[in-house]
């Protein structure tokens, strides 16, 4: 099948790499982070908050949209993209991983997965083909399969089953999907085992997706570890198609997997930091709630052109969160996503230019934790 993905270019010294990933609701130029939407709103901003500070692509979350308001209400309104008033691309994971995390109130058989709604506590089910179906529905740009994800740590057995699984719904899915104009990711398992994961890769493989993604890290594991996983398997990951790392991370994290060949990441650490008042800044983090800042003139980020900081002070923003004003979480959580977007903006840079090592090198040299 044709891939959506185009190499533009290669860094010389690692395998960080620029391109772009085609969608019906746009083109994409990576390495990307995505917004996360969970239920069809990035927290605390609104669409056009969004495009200008650069969003390309946002995501939804299969999971909350089918429990609330449901896909089939939002499909009467032509789609996610209609009902929330974004025109840009759109990812939406299949809901595997929030599936996972109800724990007691989930059981996964080779049908599917049964559970309890978190918002009334009504039994559903959810199968490989549902995920797809309801997917279409919404009308996203990127699907998610519908996969398993075990904690850490587990045992090789269980990680065995959770990665055969996954493999044998990813099957299905790829049966089960009709909306050829919307695109297909499967999605790696297999722990913390890398044998596993490169059976993984090689099973999805055959069945053909539209992209690959690594699920199943940052669950807990050390940071050494997630990065180690990430090397080896983004390595046998199809060069030809777009690699998106679940729900990963720090700027830290990014700059780290981008390094090791990784184009597509979410995460809610952005506008959930920034809703508890931690913001990032192009020397580390700040935490705006300190005594330090009570009387602060500067803005956040003296090296940022975020509406936030063109027109606010620490002070300011300090005296909003103290006061549990609603516009602390507004402000604080464009400066965040600004930063990320620009952060990923400097990697693409970087990468056409052929210095990315020397931009790593320099990320690291500014940092430091209030």
């Amino acid at each position: 099948m044709d891939s959506p993905y185009t190499l533009h270019s290669q860094a010389s010294d690692c395998a960080a790499r620029r391109g772009e990933v085609r969608t019906l609701h746009g083109t994409v130029q990576t390495p990307v982070f995505m917004p996360v939407g969970t239920q069809a709103t990035v927290k605390g901003v609104t669409p056009e908050n969004l495009k200008e500070l650069g969003a390309q692509i946002i995501l939804g979350n299969t999971y909350h949209l089918y429990i609330r308001p449901g896909h089939e209400l939002i499909r009467s309104f032509g789609g996610l993209h209609t009902f929330m008033h974004w025109d840009r691309p759109i990812l939406t994971d299949s809901g595997g991983f929030q599936i996972f995390s109800l724990k007691d109130l989930t059981k996964i058989t080779e049908e599917g997965a049964r559970f309890k709604s978190h918002h009334d506590g009504s039994n559903l089910f959810l199968s490989p083909e549902d995920a797809v179906g309801v997917q279409e529905a919404l009308g996203s740009d990127i699907m998610m399969c519908l996969d398993t994800c075990i904690p850490y740590p587990a045992t090789r057995e269980e990680a065995t089953a959770s990665t055969d699984l996954t493999s044998r719904w990813a099957k299905r899915s790829r049966a089960a999907h009709k909306e050829r104009g919307q695109l297909l990711f499967g999605i790696i398992q297999g722990g913390m085992y890398p044998d596993l994961r490169a059976k993984a890769v090689e099973e999805l493989v055959k069945i053909g997706f539209d992209g690959y993604a690594l699920g199943g890290l940052s669950v807990g594991e050390p940071a050494e570890l997630m990065m180690e996983i990430t090397e080896e398997i983004a390595a046998l990951m199809p060069a030809d198609h777009p690699r998106y790392l679940m729900g990963v991370g720090t700027p830290e994290n990014l700059v780290e997997a981008v390094y090791r060949g990784i184009d597509m990441f979410d995460c809610v650490m952005p506008t959930r930091n920034a809703r508890n008042g931690m913001l990032f800044t192009s020397s580390g983090r700040l935490v705006i709630k300190n005594a330090r800042h009570q009387d602060d003139p500067r803005p956040v980020d003296e090296e940022c052109d975020c509406y936030t900081c063109r027109n606010y002070s620490r002070a300011y923003l300090r005296h909003l969160f103290m006061a549990r004003e609603i516009l602390s979480s507004q402000l604080n959580t464009i400066h965040n996503l600004h930063y990320y977007v620009g952060l990923m903006a400097r990697m693409r840079k970087a990468i056409e230019e052929d210095r990315f090592s020397r931009f790593r090198r320099d990320f690291y040299s500014k940092r430091m934790v209030e």
